[in-house]
């Protein structure tokens, strides 16, 4: 039986054939993941920047969920705002410049008030409540993500009631 093909070994053939083709396209729509275990898979959610007090100096919040399987960090931030942004992490009653932040997998990286947080220094311009502020985070493992970060009241809080 070398050498020749029945029937059933040829529709098995052709289903492989059909089989490898649909998988190989659902991963590369992103409706399949190969086998093993993915890489990070962030979302951001909750951007804003408080309007600041003086025209030097302002804050930035957000929040990074990572559904993927391995850990990523930011490494650093650009924005219309300012040339010069930093991350900052409290430390008891101060803080520290930090070189970036480690979002871990299945986990959230969150920037908030009194807490580890984005500051924007030498400002381009004074930013006042209802403007929007064009800010990209930059990653070591995921594509920069490009937000349009709207400016809040000064006394902002989230969750405390509608944005404007």
């Amino acid at each position: 039986m070398t050498g020749r093909r029945t029937p059933l070994t040829a529709v098995a053939l052709i289903a492989t054939g059909v089989l490898v083709t649909v998988l190989a396209l659902a991963m590369a729509s992103g409706l399949a993941r190969p086998f093993g275990p993915s890489g990070p898979d962030l979302a951001v959610s909750g951007a804003y920047l408080p309007q600041p007090v003086t025209a030097e100096i302002a804050g930035g919040y957000l929040t990074v969920t990572n559904t993927g399987d391995a850990a990523d960090e930011l490494t650093s931030v650009t924005s219309d705002l300012s040339d010069d942004i930093t991350m900052h992490q409290s430390v008891g009653d101060g803080m520290r410049q930090v070189v970036s932040f480690k979002i871990p997998a299945h986990g959230t990286l969150e920037l908030q008030r009194g807490g580890s947080h984005l500051m924007f220094t030498r400002l381009d311009r004074k930013p006042v409540e209802s403007d929007r502020v064009s800010v990209t985070l930059h990653f070591a493992e995921t594509a920069p993500v490009t937000l349009d970060v709207p400016v809040e009241a000064p006394t902002f809080t989230p969750g405390a009631g509608p944005r404007s």
